[in-house]
């Protein structure tokens, strides 16, 4: 910061701040060093530090202590960022409609082609079908998906509310981080105000199909959908996880950069968007598609929910690009 030409006062305001949020990692969250945090730490932090000090504060630190692991991770000592997340949440639950970058379907089926991994392409292709947020992404399990494979091939005992539905995805509204599902503590949560039945058309079925072929054995009973490939293999994704390869395709893309905002990067967020914006111009149907990205209350999704066959499905099907 010096280098940088920073004054006395800013880099004691930077070092006030850091400080703080070390003794908070040792003291309230048994973390050692700020190299060792994860994004649920440094949400801690900014849990605590709202009611202590005006909104407009929290941000100014927050983006402290985003700058300082950016800089880690440029320079090599940190391996990754846990503000990430934490900044791009901040950032909706202040900006709930920023100005995005406008991307077609013929561009995100650009972007699509030159991702190969079955995991990738499973968790990307997912996202843009159904406008599902990434903590019920990563809370899916197996039983949450009704296709021929687990129906019959895996055997696997589906959900009832998937009775009858056909090629389906179940998204529950009762996860929050903490609770414990089928066995499992939840690390994410699902914002729904309800439950949803989501259709499964034939490209994502493909995507999911070829992903289960080479799924690893899960090691949680709750039998996770979307299971890790690298250090965690077997273990369900995390929001991390999910952020870090939307990340890393985007920005061989051009379409992320560090330090750049909502309305330029490409994010997980970004593909609910896509997706409300592309079906909602496609079918003019603006109930539908708020049943599907579960934005409706119960009164509204009771109509859907009983006419699910008819309209919500052959909506969805006559509708929804495609992406291959």
């Amino acid at each position: 910061m010096t280098y940088h030409g920073k004054t006395d006062r800013t880099r004691s305001a930077y070092e006030r701040v850091l400080r703080d949020f070390e003794t908070f990692l040792a003291d309230e969250r048994g973390v050692d060093t700020p190299g060792a945090a994860e994004h649920r730490d440094c949400m801690a932090w900014i849990h605590r530090l709202r009611g202590s000090v005006a909104e407009s504060t929290v941000a100014t630190y927050a983006a402290y202590l985003h700058r300082f692991y950016a800089y880690m991770v440029q320079v090599g000592t940190f391996e990754s960022n846990p503000m990430t997340l934490v900044a791009e949440e901040m950032d909706e639950r202040i900006n709930t409609d920023p100005t995005r970058r406008e991307i077609t379907v013929p561009e995100m089926r650009q972007f699509l082609a030159g991702i190969d991994h079955p995991l990738d392409r499973a968790l990307l292709v997912t996202m843009l079908k159904t406008g599902i947020r990434v903590g019920e992404l990563c809370n899916l399990d197996l039983r949450d998906l009704s296709l021929p494979i687990t129906r019959e091939t895996l055997d696997i005992p589906i959900r009832p509310q998937l009775d009858g539905r056909g090629d389906a995805l179940f998204v529950a509204a009762d996860h929050a981080v903490g609770d414990v599902s089928e066995g499992e503590r939840r690390t994410a949560a699902n914002k729904r105000k309800r439950a949803t039945v989501i259709p499964v058309d034939e490209e994502l079925r493909t995507a999911l199909v070829r992903w289960l072929a080479i799924r690893p054995d899960p090691r949680s009973d709750a039998d996770p959908l979307f299971l890790s490939t690298a250090d965690n293999w077997g273990k369900r994704v995390t929001p991390h996880v999910v952020h870090h390869t939307v990340e890393s395709h985007a920005r061989e893309r051009g379409w992320h950069r560090d330090g750049g905002g909502a309305e330029e990067n490409v994010t997980p967020h970004y593909f609910r968007h896509f997706f409300t914006t592309h079906l909602r111009d496609r079918t003019g149907d603006r109930g539908i598609v708020k049943y599907l990205r579960g934005d409706v209350a119960s009164d509204i999704i009771d109509t859907y929910t009983h006419d699910w066959g008819d309209r919500v499905r052959h909506t969805y099907e006559e509708n929804i690009y495609r992406l291959t």
